[in-house]
């Protein structure tokens, strides 16, 4: 590959939680969302938890059919976090990425800072970026 640093494909922006957003916030914000879930963060912007759509299926249709917020990220949340380094390598990652889960990767700091999220769409993102360099040295 032509970089093979997770930092070079990583999304710097991805969306974010704190543990106290109600469970219509959480919702919200994936529902714009490109990923399937995202880091919830503390007020250091450490990563204390992950938050896919699956976490909120419960909690969201309970409080669609009793019309109350009951639940915040923090009930929902997943603690055990696994993580990734932004000079880690992408190869390594897509081989761990092929099993069946997590799908998405924050990656963080030495402090445990977010910095940005990787996920399997950007690994292949990747492959495309090096396949198109190797294809493009031969004839059609």
């Amino acid at each position: 590959m032509k970089s093979i640093r997770i930092a070079d494909y990583m999304d710097p922006r991805p969306t974010t939680f704190h543990s106290g957003d109600s469970v219509y916030a959480a919702l919200m914000a994936l529902s714009q969302s490109r990923e399937g879930g995202g880091p919830v963060l503390d007020a250091e912007r450490r990563v204390i938890g992950f938050l896919s759509e699956q976490d909120c299926l419960r909690e969201g249709l309970e409080a669609c059919y009793l019309c109350d917020q009951l639940a915040t990220v923090e009930q929902m949340m997943q603690v055990n976090v696994l993580t990734v380094k932004p000079d880690d390598s992408i190869v390594e990652l897509a081989q761990r990425m092929m099993k069946p889960q997590p799908r998405t990767y924050p990656v963080v700091d030495e402090d445990g800072r977010l910095l940005g999220l990787i996920s399997r769409h950007h690994v292949v993102k990747a492959m495309v970026v090096t396949m198109a360099s190797c294809y493009s040295h031969t004839r059609a």
